[in-house]
């Protein structure tokens, strides 16, 4: 296939957003079938760009020398890619039917301008998916801060308005670390991304502890999207948005965009010969492991259902990041499955509770008592997805823990030991946030007065098949993951 798919591919989510506040739509419908086409025909194209794979790379502008945009699809840009025209076009068909809720407070000209930006963060997110170098996946990464801020802020409420402007500040200051690694990386290498890296040792000389400063601060930076601590108090206040917003920022878009680029900054970029066995590795793994163990604990002690879900998954991110900072090919493998199946469980457990919250109007965890009576195909879906983030066999979440767990024993530091434990008890804590929800809703109290839940139910299949689809994918990938995880393998190594 001719590699200008590469940038088609990013374009039709792009321009297609920009006319759904343009073109004059009659009808909702009229509107709905053109937005789904647009996110369809992105997801087809990609579909084909994986089953035909270009050869070499598009360069759309070259600026001098090796400072260029261009695209290309590797083994990287299959796994995350794929996982975004998986997800993005069932998440729009349940954006509908949520937004229909939200349009008799806001109006009609709003919901156009969500849908919108919402389409356009699917091209932001496939560029970054097939950046070729760094100055373009940094370009792009910039582009889905501005892009996905107008939706955070969608309510103007003025927790929304604080909500935003935290996101913006943090994003905005992560960033800039991740820029110095971006000029450093010019000067002393190469920006293509190159599997083990690509900097010219030579040339650094005397100057590595000068690079491996560097490149914490751009762990740091762009793990900032992927909400590891200190630096991620900007996600659960990113809740306040409307749930198809807060499932792209908790499961896809953003904060795999963040696990995405510390993968590409680490494997491709300083390589993990440079950085393994150093004090660099040492700080960014112990960050991980804290924040996981970090996110779990909050989320135990977090009574909101959407932010009690948002430090679910500020813990699971640095199981991706944890995976990382092995710096072996086994632990690029744990990350990768990771970062893919838990996409699909957590927007699977967001969705179950934007669905709750647009049938009941309910938000808090001792809200949810008796809901499974009145709606049992939501709840017996959340319960799948809360058994999978658990990490129960024969769901998808066992097999990238299992994947995590063997990389960390095979590293066999003491820190990467440490971490095994940390997951265990991450496990525990997850079986107690996620199944508290999951009792109330099915086993209240005796006394518990049912005819208060007067009037709850299912959603529509707007809902309900996006649902029922993501529960089929963590099933399927939990009994027969092998394929997946055998490409990934093949990543691991750097053969793709």
């Amino acid at each position: 296939m001719n590699p200008i798919a590469l940038l088609i591919v990013v374009m039709i989510p792009l321009f297609g957003g920009v006319l759904i506040a343009v073109l004059p739509f009659r009808k909702r419908g009229q509107f709905e079938i053109y937005t789904e086409t647009v996110v369809l025909a992105a997801s087809v194209l990609f579909l084909f760009l994986l089953i035909k794979k270009p050869a070499g790379s598009f360069t759309l502008i070259r600026f001098v020398n090796q400072l260029s945009i261009s695209f290309r699809l590797d083994g990287m840009s299959m796994v995350f890619g794929g996982l975004i025209a998986g997800l993005w076009p069932f998440a729009t068909l349940y954006a509908f039917e949520y937004m229909r809720h939200e349009r008799n407070n806001i109006g009609e000209w709003h919901e156009r301008r969500f849908f919108a930006f919402y389409t356009m963060t699917y091209g932001i997110t496939l560029g970054i998916a097939l950046a070729d170098n760094l100055l373009t996946m940094y370009c792009f990464y910039e582009m889905l801060t501005l892009i996905t801020l107008p939706l955070v802020m969608y309510t103007m409420t003025r927790e929304a308005i604080l909500a935003s402007r935290k996101y913006l500040y943090y994003s905005l200051g992560g960033a800039a670390f991740g820029f110095i690694a971006l000029i450093f990386i010019i000067v002393y290498g190469n920006i293509s991304f190159r599997y083990g890296g690509s900097l010219d040792l030579e040339l650094i000389g005397s100057r590595v502890n000068v690079l491996l400063f560097v490149y914490v601060l751009a762990f740091f930076g762009f793990g900032v999207k992927a909400a590891v601590c200190p630096f991620n108090a900007w996600l659960p206040a990113a809740s306040v948005a409307p749930t198809p917003v807060t499932a792209l920022l908790h499961a896809v878009a953003v904060v795999k965009s963040g696990a995405f680029a510390v993968l590409r900054l680490t494997y491709y970029c300083f390589g993990i010969a440079f950085l393994r066995g150093t004090w660099a590795q040492n700080i960014v793994m112990a960050a991980a492991i804290i924040t996981i163990l970090y996110g779990s604990v909050r989320a135990v002690k977090e009574t909101h259902f959407k932010r009690r879900l948002a430090f679910s998954t500020i813990s699971n991110l640095s199981y991706i990041l944890f995976s990382a900072t092995l710096m072996s090919p086994a632990g690029l493998v744990g990350a990768l499955s990771h970062m893919l199946f838990h996409g699909v469980m957590k927007i699977c457990s967001f969705f179950c509770a934007g669905a709750v919250i647009c049938q009941s109007g309910r938000t808090y965890v001792h809200q949810l008592d008796g809901l499974g009576r009145k709606m049992p195909r939501v709840f017996g879906m959340f319960t799948l997805a809360a058994l999978a983030l658990m990490g129960v066999p024969g769901l998808c979440g066992f097999v990238s823990k299992w994947n995590i767990a063997s990389a960390a024993l095979e590293n066999g530091s003491v820190l990467s030991i440490a971490g095994v434990g940390v997951l265990l008890l991450s496990a525990l804590f997850t079986a107690i946030y996620m199944l508290t929800v999951v009792i109330r809703a099915f086993f209240p109290e005796r006394e518990f007065a049912y005819s208060s839940l007067e009037g709850i139910h299912d959603p529509g299949w707007y809902m309900l098949v996006p649902l029922f689809l993501f529960c089929i994918g963590i099933v399927f990938f939990g009994l027969y993951s092998t394929p997946v995880v055998d490409l990934i393998m093949t990543i691991g190594k750097g053969s793709m």
